[in-house]
């Protein structure tokens, strides 16, 4: 046989690899990240001047950086995407205990750059955090082990992942870190579903996420404040959201032009957390609704996509990938405009930060190797196969 074919695609033997790859990745959800990373950068050039003037740097150091860091993240993105989905999964299963590592060592090597939160390992020329990393690869990690729970005398593979999800959410409370706590958490609640568990047991970690929440707040002086800034009917001026709330508003539809905005000098995390506010102010609600519309077309692209699946390994971490992809984007546009708690958090793709660049081009490429199209056969010659 010379030729297979799976929909509109075909896939000959011996093709090389680069034609075989551009042919059958998601061509589309490659163009909304390209696009994502041009806005990130066109953002730059407005938000980070101001930053790069207080410590002392040229007006477009931070710029720079984020090219370079894109760049990997993008170079990274595409290498991933062109490998096996086994390969992956095997590449990513080792990630995840050597982040885990990482997050562990945290407490006694880690530095919190005066932020309050030891979070990151400074390198001297840069700085990598951990838990950005772990993500995509205990994602990769939890769908394997539930995947293989429904093999023949296969591993517990449904506790062993529950068990791993509660250390890690231990290690980032201690940071803290509860949002990227809230992550994992939400990651592990979509690949279980997505598994079929019993919605008495989706429950339970909804019962128990309230408790940790409470208890948070009960314990924690910086987790309570914001909760209670959150709920307040009225917001403190001199805050990072009061002032990304302003410039939201003041921008409205086309925005005040490029370069004329006035929130970047006021927000020290205009570059990163509340960078959507800076695309508010100069560029006005159709920015906003462009970048939401691009988040939105990977999400939906992707799962569309994922649903054609039959090997439930791909779907259990490509649904998990997604999904963390999509909530991240949710809370850091969410935080901006008041709608959830202040938590800093990036925007993918968008904010400034060379290791949530970086992990989001691995998520990404993982997402993008899981939804290549691939010659699976018929569904009736599967199910003939098995009784064979």
């Amino acid at each position: 046989m010379t030729e297979m074919a799976h929909g509109t695609i075909v896939v000959q033997s011996g093709e090389a690899v680069l034609p075989r790859w551009w042919r059958t990745v998601d061509r589309v959800t490659i163009g909304c990240v390209l696009s994502l990373f041009a806005i990130g950068i066109l953002l730059g050039f407005a938000a980070s001047p101001p930053l790069a003037e207080r410590n002392g740097h040229a007006p477009f150091h931070y710029v720079i950086r984020q090219f370079t860091f894109g760049g990997l993240a993008l170079s990274v993105m595409v290498l991933v995407s062109m490998m096996q989905p086994v390969t992956v999964r095997r590449l990513g299963v080792l990630g995840f205990f050597a982040a885990m590592g990482a997050l562990m060592l945290l407490p006694v090597f880690g530095t919190d750059y005066g932020q309050g939160a030891v979070r990151w390992f400074s390198l001297g020329f840069a700085s990598v955090q951990p838990s950005e990393f772990l993500k995509p690869v205990y994602v990769v990690f939890t769908a394997w082990m539930i995947a293989a729970s429904y093999e023949i005398g296969g591993p517990p593979g449904k506790a062993v992942s529950l068990a791993v999800t509660v250390t890690i959410v231990a290690f980032l409370a201690l940071q803290p870190d509860f949002g990227q706590a809230a992550l994992v958490v939400f990651a592990w609640s979509v690949i279980y579903f997505v598994a079929g568990a019993p919605m008495t047991i989706l429950v339970g970690v909804i019962g128990a996420v309230g408790l940790a929440g409470y208890f948070a707040y009960q314990n924690s002086e910086h987790f309570a404040r914001r909760i209670d800034g959150f709920l307040s009917a009225e917001v403190d001026p001199n805050t990072q959201l009061a002032f990304a709330t302003d410039a939201i508003r003041q921008g409205g539809l086309f925005g005040a032009g490029l370069g004329e905005g006035s929130v970047k000098w006021t927000l020290p995390d205009a570059h990163t957390d509340f960078i959507i506010a800076v695309a508010a102010e100069e560029y006005g609600l159709v920015i906003v609704v462009a970048i939401i519309a691009l988040f939105s077309t990977i999400v939906v692209r992707s799962f569309y996509r994922l649903m054609r699946e039959r090997d439930p390994f791909i779907r259990l971490a490509g649904a998990g990938l997604v999904s963390l992809i999509a909530l991240q984007a949710f809370i850091n546009l969410g935080v901006a405009v008041r709608l959830l708690p202040a938590k800093g958090m990036t925007l993918p793709f968008v904010s400034y930060g060379g290791s949530s660049l970086i992990a989001t081009g691995i998520a990404v490429g993982m997402v993008l190797c899981f939804t290549r199209t691939r010659p699976q056969g018929d569904i009736g010659d599967i199910l003939l196969a098995r009784h064979r």
